[in-house]
């Protein structure tokens, strides 16, 4: 489960906790969350609708349990290419016509890609919710894109991938550590793709991905907005109820062996202004270990919530050792999370002392634990941050699509606040010991990573990647 929240990746689109509590109602009127509803069409397509009824407008949104995780080995890049091919061409609108009458009817649209899940959305008046329900179900069904613009879209990608990370040092330093971490599964693999990958894929390979995944019963339309389910349940059953379901096959993922080494990779670059050091490790995932799960996500928030907690107020505040440094976890995945920590150091302290400092306050968890109190504050700011999501109206269908994509429940989502307050004290220190023991690593040891910049006698030199 998810909460969305500001994030320094680049497609990490919200990562933490669940974006829950509904303060506007009285306690006993506090059921559900969302207060959502849902249906399922005869040809196997979940809806969701999630009301809101503050203003006339909807977020529509259509997500595909399929991701970069899911391409053919030696595809890479497939599912998102597809994501930009999807806006191209159907039987019934021409390359670009899409966008374009969102546009005309003041709304705008999007499209995303993750590892498990690949997401297409139009935020618009409630009056044109048909009209886009319409749209989605005919590229759902009818996708045909003429071999000129399949060629043409391939550039533009390659395109994307040279701005966002082949001229990104940060980038690709963060691509390698995946990769070194996830040996042997697709997550350590880009969504984008690798390069020479993605240059040689035709067609033919980009349809039969289509063909194999992209059905009514393989998908979830979420609709939050000004409507309700039984307004939205005919309008469906007119524009995708016609779509005839696929036999969907089994996602099987191949399996990270266990490892004891460690690994440190050291990055100079002259694009580099302040040195930097990342922690990257393996968690389980909330569809993995949902008790775990939660537990970290508690942990967050006490090491990494804000600037009176653990990490910021001793690293960065009372010992002026760091410029920032962070803890962050990644629960929202349909095989194992991630976690994340980090630091800049301030000025005339190493990295090597910065790290070893916030290791120490790490350690400090795994051996005394954390306080009461510490779990009940860390719980009232998660249950307070969310109190805007609910305001919102794409918020809420971004939750839930990234929440049931990667093994979530609807009850999961609507019951969240029952759920985290069972976090105990002694939930938290297990954890930290399980997931975050430099000496008892759970799965494969930590990759350390190095960001530097160029010394001196360096300069001349364009970068270098150990």
């Amino acid at each position: 489960m998810v909460r969305l929240r500001q994030s320094n990746n680049k497609i990490n689109f919200a990562l933490a906790g669940m974006i829950c509590f509904l303060m506007f109602l009285p306690a006993m009127a506090q059921a559900k969350v969302f207060n959502s509803e849902t249906f399922t069409l005869d040809n196997g397509l979940q809806v969701i609708v999630i009301p809101n009824h503050r203003a006339p407008v909807v977020t529509h949104m259509v997500w595909y349990k399929v991701g970069a995780a899911d391409e053919p080995q030696g595809l890479s890049g497939m599912a998102h290419y597809f994501e930009h091919l999807m806006f191209k061409d159907s039987k019934n609108l021409q390359p670009g016509e899409f966008s374009k009458i969102v546009k005309k009817l003041g709304g705008n649209d999007n499209a995303f890609t993750g590892q498990d899940y690949t997401a297409y959305f139009e935020s618009i008046a409630v009056s044109h919710l048909e009209k886009m329900m319409e749209m989605e179900a005919g590229r759902m069904a009818d996708l045909d894109v003429p071999p000129d613009h399949f060629h043409s879209e391939k550039q533009v990608v390659l395109e994307e991938r040279r701005q966002r990370t082949e001229n990104d040092p940060r980038g690709i330093f963060n691509e390698q550590m995946k990769s070194a971490l996830f040996v042997n599964h697709p997550y350590g693999t880009p969504v984008i793709g690798w390069m020479s990958e993605i240059k040689d894929y035709e067609w033919k390979d980009v349809k039969k991905f289509y063909d194999k995944w992209y059905a009514p019963n393989n998908a979830i339309v979420i609709i939050s907005g000004d409507v309700t389910a039984k307004e939205v349940k005919p309008m469906a059953e007119r524009t995708y109820g016609k779509i005839k379901p696929k036999e969907i096959p089994p996602r099987i993922r191949t399996q990270i062996p266990p490892a004891n080494g460690q690994t440190k990779m050291t990055l100079k670059h002259e694009a580099i202004q302040q040195p930097a050091f990342q922690n990257l490790r393996i968690a389980p995932g909330y569809r993995e270990n949902k008790k775990d799960s939660l537990a970290l996500m508690v942990l967050e928030e006490i090491l990494s919530g804000g600037p009176t907690t653990r990490l910021y107020k001793n690293l960065v505040v009372d010992q002026k050792k760091a410029v920032s440094v962070g803890f962050s976890y990644d629960g929202n995945a349909l095989d194992h999370g991630t976690i994340w920590i980090s630091g800049i150091p301030n000025q005339g302290v190493t990295l090597e002392e910065l790290e070893a400092l916030t290791k120490g306050e790490i350690e400090k968890v795994i051996k005394d634990g954390v306080t009461k109190q510490e779990v009940a504050d860390a719980v009232q700011r998660m249950e307070d941050a969310a109190v805007y999501a609910r305001d919102s109206v794409a918020g809420p269908a971004m939750t839930f699509g990234y929440s049931i994509t990667t093994g979530s429940t609807i009850d999961d989502i609507e019951n969240w606040p029952d759920l985290i307050k069972t976090v105990s004290v002694k939930d938290v220190q297990r954890v930290a010991e399980t997931y975050l023991d430099e000496n008892n690593p759970w799965l494969r040891p930590a990759i350390t990573g190095y960001l530097l910049p160029l010394d001196a006698d360096d300069g001349k030199k364009e970068g270098e990647t150990k």
